[in-house]
């Protein structure tokens, strides 16, 4: 299913022609390339970055990934990034980004990292295992993938009443009811925001209990127009165009299984996110779920030359702002980074 949706992202890119200015990259296999500053990613984390180092005269590549533009690009409107008072497409969000890049003299292309060797003065960056970029410096921004069920209506209702963020997409719900599904402290947080928010939240918890900490459980319990569903999986949605209600098993597999429909307007996944980081775990500190550790508050990873930015660092936030100014952060640890080197030889 994640195969699926990365490739109907990368369709809903070519319908909307938002990679026209990518540079392809047609290197041919075994050629090298050496670059001051080498992105990887280009979501809100990875244009900034780029926008901060072009202006630092680093000459940044960047190679925008399977995703050009990030999961906002599956984001209908975007009403909480500063600067756009009546709202904004993700895709358009995304575009102006990636212009702004641009015009500062970014190198954006197209293609995927595939393997990489971070250490000593140069990192190699292997790009659809083909070419090899050697970089002095390296800012990861690719992002976190929302885990789904991999119902074909998760596809189907996507930015029409699907969504994995209550902070990006609660507003939409206002009044209305919703139904998260999960049962650990991410769920908790998601289904506390929303009841601020809408008339009715179902928390749709496929064991007999939750499995978020004490303290989560406690203020889930408080809250009134909270209803947890115990024992109910998802079987589909429904409804015209837009999320209607969702059809759910209760008590499946045992001798009273039975199904349940329950009128919803927006349907919030909550069962965790995979962070972008297989190939650079050979090198970098992660926690257990994944995402690269930095050190202190700023973008160093333990490899010297190395930074990260975005939701591949961030299991807290996740908003487009938050990667966006981490992005910057990035940038400038980069750019200080080579300026010290260069002044050292």
């Amino acid at each position: 299913m994640f195969e699926k949706l990365i490739l109907s992202r990368m369709e809903l890119f070519k319908s909307i022609n938002i990679n026209k200015e990518s540079k392809p990259d047609v290197a041919h296999k075994g050629v090298t390339e050496r670059v001051r500053c080498l992105i990887l990613g280009s979501g809100p984390a990875g244009y900034t970055a780029a926008i901060y180092a072009a202006r630092a005269n680093l000459k940044p590549v960047l190679y925008e990934g399977l995703q050009p533009g990030g999961q906002l690009t599956t984001t209908t409107e975007v009403e909480n990034f500063p600067g756009y008072p009546d709202g904004i497409t993700g895709p358009v969000l995304m575009e102006d980004l990636k212009k702004q890049a641009l015009r500062f003299g970014t190198d954006i292309r197209f293609g995927l990292a595939t393997d990489v060797e971070l250490k000593g003065p140069l990192h190699k960056i292997t790009i659809d295992d083909e070419k090899i970029i050697e970089a002095e410096a390296v800012i990861i921004a690719t992002g976190a993938e929302a885990q789904y069920l991999g119902l074909p209506d998760e596809k189907k209702y996507a930015g029409s009443g699907v969504s994995a963020c209550a902070t990006c997409d609660g507003f939409f719900y206002r009044g209305k009811d919703v139904a998260v599904v999960g049962g650990g402290d991410t769920a908790c947080e998601e289904a506390i925001y929303l009841s601020g928010l809408c008339r009715k939240v179902y928390m749709v918890v496929r064991r007999d209990v939750l499995r978020a900490s004490k303290i989560m459980q406690e203020r889930v319990y408080k809250i009134p127009n909270i209803e947890i569903l115990w024992k109910h999986q998802t079987k589909g949605l429904f409804g015209n165009g837009v999320v209607e209600g969702v059809i759910l098993y209760k008590n499946k597999g045992e001798a009273d299984e039975s199904e349940v429909e329950i009128k919803i307007d927006g349907f919030f996944l909550a069962i965790g996110h995979k962070p972008n980081s297989d190939i650079f775990k050979k090198y970098l500190k992660t926690d257990i779920v994944g995402y690269i550790q930095t050190t202190g508050d700023s973008s160093r990873t333990n490899v010297e030359g190395v930074f990260a930015c975005g939701d591949i660092m961030d299991p807290v936030y996740r908003q487009a702002i938050t990667a966006a100014g981490s992005g910057c952060k990035a940038a400038i640890d980069a750019e200080r980074y080579l300026s010290e080197k260069w002044n050292n030889q």
